[in-house]
């Protein structure tokens, strides 16, 4: 048999690995099971904290390392525990967020704690996204700030996602990340955290690197990730910028569209 020819399959979770229904294909987990059969690593890449991903691992029976929260945790699904988590820090996202304001008007804020229980906390105005369930907190967000938080959603009544992001970048890029990861989903990071940074943390520890992996993403947020891979692919569904700097663009996810890519280049094996 010719060597791997890719060590590492790094792959989003939403509108990637995941159909709507929230399910993987047969074919796509015919595909996995095949190529890490044939000795590759499979890694999810979600920028879903851990609290609201173990029960989507557990349906899925999978059990290797995860990257949850847009970089920020590295999740050990087989032994159900976080071994690396990144927090924002406080003061930094209360000035991101002062900036922003100043710069769009008012912003409905919502965010996440830190931990396996980390619970979804809700601002007045957020609109509450389907599959990340939250509890309302008090109308100063008072409560937002009591503990560690992985990181803070924005919305805005008359801006779109993308130029929310934009803004945000603009007027905060210094203070806090900023990435697009879905409709509705503007978050804020700490400075510098990536699906890419989570990754290469995760690759390190099977002994794995960047020159041999391949990755698929369909949102902004994966954009640093796929650019750290070898090889990075875009499913037909996934936003034009994400588009623009993949090499390759697959099917959609309600197509195999992981599949079809990787059938066809571990086919020697």
């Amino acid at each position: 048999m010719s060597p791997l020819p890719y060590r590492l399959i790094a792959t989003d979770l939403d509108g990637t690995l995941l159909r709507g229904d929230h399910t993987v294909s047969v074919r796509n987990r015919s595909a996995l099971a095949a190529a890490t059969a044939a000795g590759a690593a499979h890694i999810i890449v979600t920028g879903r904290p851990a609290s609201r991903t173990l029960h989507i691992f557990d349906a899925l029976g999978y059990e290797g390392l995860a990257v949850c929260g847009q970089g920020a945790q590295v999740y050990d699904a087989g032994e159900h525990r976080l071994l690396t988590s990144v927090t924002l820090d406080r003061r930094l996202a209360q000035l991101a967020l002062a900036k922003i304001a100043a710069e769009t008007g008012p912003l409905a804020v919502s965010g996440v704690r830190d931990g396996l229980d980390g619970a979804y906390l809700r601002g007045p105005g957020y609109r509450i996204i389907p599959e990340l369930p939250v509890q309302d907190i008090t109308e100063d967000l008072a409560e937002l700030w009591d503990a560690p938080l992985s990181k803070l959603f924005i919305q805005h009544q008359a801006l779109g996602d993308d130029e929310l992001a934009s803004a945000a970048r603009h007027t905060a890029g210094d203070l806090v990340g900023v990435v697009m990861s879905g409709e509705g989903l503007v978050e804020l990071l700490p400075l510098g955290l990536t699906k890419a940074t989570g990754l290469s943390l995760a690759a390190r520890r099977l002994g794995l690197k960047a020159a041999e992996t391949i990755a698929f993403g369909d949102m902004p947020n994966d954009i640093p990730m796929l650019n750290w891979a070898a090889y990075g692919v875009a499913m037909a569904n996934a936003h034009d910028q994400v588009k623009l700097v993949a090499d390759e663009v697959t099917s959609s996810n309600e197509e195999d569209g992981i599949a079809v890519v990787l059938e066809r280049v571990f086919a020697s094996r």
